[in-house]
């Protein structure tokens, strides 16, 4: 079996097919799938898909740092940390939390609980579009890594044009002891070591190692295995010979394969490490 460790089943360009999208998944032997949380508005169709599928979609809690702006920042972490209040004897967690996810979730109160929520992310810092939320991005992060701390919970990282300022904040952030993915990691191997200085770090290996003039292969290679975890990033980023097509949890076993290439080991090999280190870093 293996482990999407981060996707997108509730994104427009997956949730039309999003149940054939998971069966074939499923056929092509990825048996758990973890959906990265973006924001508020986009939190309660996630969980709609994921609570038709338990035990095989879990889900994380997060606001992507894409989506902050200096108007909304505050809001979105307050409906984060609502996730995980608790509720008084007369109220069910169901009346709790639906102003936050603006429906009332069609199933069981008990899976909705904040032990369902496997990780905080997806969050991170994100310059490429520029720093006008630079402050806010920031502030963000702290809160929501202090929040990881003291769920006792991973976090899953985005990252892009930002590791200096990331890892400032890792090495401010280090008696929080976290532990989590850097996600869709394009960093060198000297940015791994560093980020492992502040906390227990592994990779997010996607669809990028398939492609042809991708330097990650090498990094990879450098990698030791406990801290090496597979991912799509679905519906973006599919490997090689699927480049520019919607990505699926269907084509992970494409990236196993490079992974298990570079590392010396045998498809089965791969999968099986792989497989432990999510299960264990996301108690799945």
């Amino acid at each position: 079996m293996l482990i999407d460790t981060h996707t997108h089943f509730y994104d427009d360009w997956l949730l039309p097919d999003a149940e054939a999208v998971v069966q074939r998944a499923l056929d092509a032997g990825v048996g758990k799938m973890i959906q990265a949380d973006i924001d508020s508005q986009e939190r309660p169709r996630m969980w709609e898909i994921g609570l038709r599928h338990p035990g095989v979609l879990f889900q994380m809690a997060g606001v992507y740092p894409g989506s902050i702006t200096a108007d909304n920042w505050q809001y979105e972490l307050d409906q984060v940390h609502s996730l995980f209040c608790t509720t008084s004897d007369n109220q069910t967690w169901s009346e709790a939390t639906q102003g936050v996810w603006g429906i009332r979730p069609p199933v069981s109160e008990t899976f909705l609980k904040p032990m369902a929520i496997v990780a905080i992310g997806e969050i991170g810092l994100d310059y490429h579009e520029g720093r006008e939320f630079e402050k806010e991005q920031k502030e963000a992060l702290r809160v929501q890594m202090e929040l990881a701390s003291a769920k006792n919970l991973p976090v899953n990282i985005h990252l892009r044009d930002a590791w200096e300022d990331f890892l400032q904040i890792l090495k401010d952030t280090k008696h929080l002891n976290l532990r989590g993915n850097l996600h869709c990691f394009s960093g060198s191997y000297e940015v791994y070591q560093e980020a492992n200085r502040y906390g227990d770090w592994a990779v997010g290996i996607g669809g990028v190692i398939t492609f042809k003039n991708s330097k990650l292969a090498g990094t990879v290679e450098r990698i030791p295995l406990h801290h090496i975890l597979l991912e799509t990033d679905a519906p973006y980023l599919a490997p090689g010979k699927h480049r520019g097509e919607r990505n699926e949890s269907a084509f992970l076993p494409i990236v196993a394969e490079k992974v298990a290439e570079v590392k010396g080991l045998s498809f089965e090999e791969c999968a099986a490490i792989t497989t432990h280190n999510a299960e264990q870093l996301f108690n799945i």
